[in-house]
Order: structure tokens, then sequence, then C-alpha cells
């Protein structure tokens, strides 16, 4: 076997560049000013509990990831194949064509181009399609050479969004748009839970699991082959991310927070930041921020796109990746065309059943070690988990949940889309226990990996 090629600074940077934008969508950069705005002084309190969450579970993921390959369907078929087959499904939909590609897309629309357009109540239907139709191709052109991926997005459209940032917080430090005011009254009880659960919902530790099969292959076009190379590259590139996205978020609740006295109080993350620029920069930087947007939404739907077609293409693979970038492109398309609303209205509750399932992936697939990789922990931990997702599901529907909030308050949790933590842990704790009365040992797993799926297929 070859030996891996030893990677410089330079080409280490792009590949942390790429796996740093592949997180970071339109959505990530508008939650922090807000919360800066309303804390004001008490900022930090909240956006530590997110960084626990939106950034710190996403570091989890990354060197959970490692330990499996980067092969999500291998980490799920620890419960079982079956079970792996039908998470990864849903997953793999849910983050590309059915939510996140329509999503970005819809949310760059809106923060990047309608502001721009005269006030036409519920006359941007055409100006959304032709938008849609330009983004989504661009997006198809940089999907289609997955191979070029470091070359495109780690050494150009990264640093080209980042510089551009860099330029907006440099501004707000060197010269401040006002003082920090005192936090608003959402702010002033329970405000690290409310970031905590802010970063739990972005989803982005979920997202880690559609991204690692992409990224890894990123890894070997730059000459890094062995699984124990790959990791290491893994390893850095994620460290690099991590920091990054803390850093920005940082930033850019300082922006949010010393706004006040120049814009006043804004209603939304996009319109704050819209708004901070202008001020910041004059009429130009409301360019700046669109195209910062334009550049993040394209990053994030490029790695979707690209992560899901490359996963069809391996699981069925009589259907070349290139069709399959383009039925989800075409997929992503038409559902962007429904409206930002209907997007995420329908898609929430999906969201919300595959998030703490997959967080239970992550934590165990750290800590398996410590249980001896027995497959009964895995299944008693998601079989716990199970239910109370469901029931977080029905919560993001917006059905009325008093009756059964009433019936399970008791658990910690419950009522903030949490309630699923405790009856996992104590899953995990039969499911050894049961693993050792049975077996006198833990049940050690066979894991299959999407290569060998692949091969059932081709084979049926």
């Amino acid at each position: 076997m070859t030996a891996d090629k030893r990677l410089n600074f330079f080409e280490l940077g792009a590949l942390g560049f790429l796996l740093f934008a592949m997180f970071l969508g339109a959505g990530n950069i508008i939650f922090a000013p807000m919360v800066g705005q309303e804390a004001g002084t008490d900022m930090w309190i909240p956006m530590s509990g997110f960084l626990i969450t939106g950034v710190g579970l996403v570091f989890l993921a990354i060197v959970a990831l490692a330990k499996t390959s980067g092969d999500v369907h291998r980490m799920a078929s620890r419960v079982s194949n079956k079970y792996a087959i039908v998470f990864c499904l849903v997953l793999f939909l849910t983050l590309g064509p059915i939510y996140v590609i329509p999503r970005t897309t819809s949310v760059v629309f809106e923060i990047g181009v309608l502001p721009s357009l005269a006030e036409q109540d519920g006359a941007h239907r055409l100006p959304l399609l032709i938008f849609s139709t330009i983004f989504i191709a661009g997006t198809i052109w940089l999907s289609l050479s997955p191979n070029k991926l470091v070359d495109r997005i780690g050494k150009i459209l990264t640093p080209a969004f980042g510089i551009l940032l860099i330029i907006i917080i440099v501004t707000s430090i060197v010269n401040p748009m006002g003082q920090v005011h005192e936090p608003l009254e959402a702010y002033q009880d329970g405000a690290f839970f409310t970031g905590f659960t802010e970063g739990y919902l972005t989803m982005d530790a979920a997202a880690a699991l559609v991204f690692a099969g992409v990224f890894i292959q990123a890894i070997r076009s730059q000459g890094v082959n062995s699984d124990k190379g790959i990791s290491t590259v893994f390893f850095k590139a994620g460290l690099f991310t991590v920091v990054a996205l803390a850093v920005l978020h940082i930033s850019l609740a300082w922006i949010g927070g010393s706004s006040v006295d120049a814009i006043g109080r804004m209603d939304n993350g996009g319109q704050l930041l819209a708004e901070a620029s202008r001020y910041l920069l004059g009429e130009p930087g409301l360019y700046v921020i669109g195209i910062v947007v334009f550049l993040t939404g394209l990053t994030t739907n490029v790695a979707c796109l690209t992560a899901v077609a490359d996963y069809f293409a391996r699981v069925f693979p009589r259907v070349d990746y290139k069709v399959w970038v383009w039925i989800n492109a075409v997929l992503g398309f038409g559902i962007a065309n429904l409206g930002l609303e209907t997007v995420l209205s329908a898609a929430l509750p999906v969201l919300f059943l595959l998030y703490p399932l997959s967080m239970v992936l992550i934590l165990l697939t750290l800590v398996d070690g410590v249980f001896g990789k027995a497959r009964a922990v895995y299944v008693g931990a998601t079989v716990a988990t199970v239910p109370f997702a469901i029931l977080d599901a029905i919560r993001a529907a917006n059905v009325d949940m008093s009756g059964i909030d009433s019936a399970l308050g008791f658990i910690p949790l419950f009522s903030d889309y949490g309630g699923w933590i405790i009856p996992a842990f104590l899953g995990a704790v039969i499911g050894y226990a049961a693993s050792k009365l049975t077996a006198g040992q833990p049940e050690k797993i066979t894991e299959q990996s999407m290569d060998e799926l692949a091969d059932e297929q081709a084979e049926n």
C-alpha cells in the first residue's frame, strides 16, 4: 500500500476550510447576533450554552465518525442493519433535498435578495423561481465534481466569505456601534438553557453524519488513504472547524450586543446583520452581507447535495453519482419554491425525530470501549429514545401536547425537547445488564458498511 502523503500547512488549512464551510450555513450566522442584542451584557450566558450544543456536539460527532471511517451506515448498523437502512435513508433525504437544500435556498433568497425587491405582497414567487434556478444550477455545477471540492470551496469560496465576515467583525470592534445594554426579560431567567436548546436545534451534529463521507473522500483526494491517516486529518480539520465556529459566533454576538444604539431592536438575525452591515460599511454593507449569505448558503447546499448523491450512488450503484445529483437537486428545487414557511413547517417534525437518535449513536460510539461494543446497549438506548423522539416530533408539528406534558412533566427536560436523555441512559444501562445476564459477557456488534450494503443491492 502506498504511504500517505504528508500534508503541508496550506493543504490541511484547505481541508479545514472545507469542513468549516460545510457546517456554516446561512442559518448559523443569524442566531448569535439576536442573542447578543437581546441578552446584552449577559450574552455570555446563553452563548456558552449554545457553544456546548451548537459547536461542542459537532466536535464529538467528528471524533465518533473518525472511529468508524466516516461511515454513518456502519455506525447505525450497531443497532441493526435494518435500522441502519431506514435511519440513513431518512437522515440523508431530510438533510438533503427535503429540508436543508430548499431551506438554505429560501433563506438566502429572503436575506440576500428579498430586501432589494420592491414591496409587493405575495408577488415574490417569480423572483424566487428565477433565483432558485440560478442558485441550484450553481450547486449542481460544484457538486458534479466532488474531487474538486477542496480546490473550489476549501481554497476559494470559504476564504472569500471568511474575509468578508472578518471585515464586518473587525469594523464593529474598531468602531463600536454603541454600548451593550441590559438583557431583555426573555434572557433574565433561564438564559443558559435558552442558548443550550437553540444550539441543539441547529442540527449540526446530525449534519456531521451526512457530511462525513464526502469529507473523507476529500481527504483521500489529497493523497491520504489509510484509516489512521484519515482519522488524524479528520480530527485536525474538525478541531479547526469548531474553534472557527466558536470564534465566529462570539464575534457575531458582539455585533448584535453593540448594535442597539445604532439600529434599534430587530425582529430577526438576518435583518439585524443587514442593518448592522449597512451602518458599519455604508450602503455597500448590504452587498457585503448579501454575498456572505449567498456564499455560505452555496457551500452548505453543495455539501448536502454531494453527500446525499454519494450516499445513494454507493447504496444503489446501478444509478450513477451524477444522476443522483440531478435527481436530488431537482427535488430540492421544487420544494424550495413552496416557500420558506412551508419548508420549515413540513420538515421540522422529522428533524426533531432524527436528532435524538443521531445523538444516541454519536455518544455511544464515543464510549463504546466502556461497554465492550455490546449490541444490546445500542438497542436499549435506541428503543428507549424512539418514543420520546416521536413525541418531540409531534410537539414540533404544533400539536397540542398539554395532556402529555402534564403526564410526563416529571421527566427532566421533557418540555424542552430533552426528555429522551434520561430514558436513553437507562436503556443503555438495562441493555448492558441484559447482555451480561444472557451471555455472560457483552455481545460484540457486527457492523455493515455502506460498501457492503451496496454489494448486497448489486447482487439483488
